[in-house]
């Protein structure tokens, strides 16, 4: 599955890659409740913001972006809208699995809290 040309769709390896380098990764969900289980290392980022919010990007690393799994239309909708808002796609990387194969495969979560 790719999200768009040129983005690489990566698994859980690379994943887990960048969380031991501590390689940006981005939780493009609205998050609904106030603490929200999300993979160790992520930020935050809600695609309905996150071109407002490429800025906080490290343009010279590439950032996993995932949501809740290829059911999921969030981190598809912030990689379009970031590529259309100009982002390098080689700095792109899309984790289709996202939160549901995340946690099928019982990979560790941690909560993170959001202001509603």
């Amino acid at each position: 599955m790719q999200v768009a040309e040129k983005v690489l769709t990566v698994g859980e390896l690379e994943l887990n890659y960048h969380q031991q380098k501590g390689l940006p990764i981005v939780d493009a969900r609205k998050y609904d409740f106030p603490e929200t289980p999300t993979i160790q290392g992520s930020k935050n980022i809600p695609h309905t913001e996150i071109v407002e919010r490429m800025n906080e990007m490290n343009k010279k690393q590439p950032t996993i972006f995932f949501c809740n799994g290829p059911q999921c239309p969030q981190s598809p909708t912030a990689i379009k809208a970031l590529l259309a808002a100009g982002y390098p796609p080689e700095k792109i990387l899309y984790y289709k699995g996202g939160m549901h194969d995340w946690i099928t495969l019982g990979l560790p979560l941690v909560v993170s809290k959001s202001v509603l």
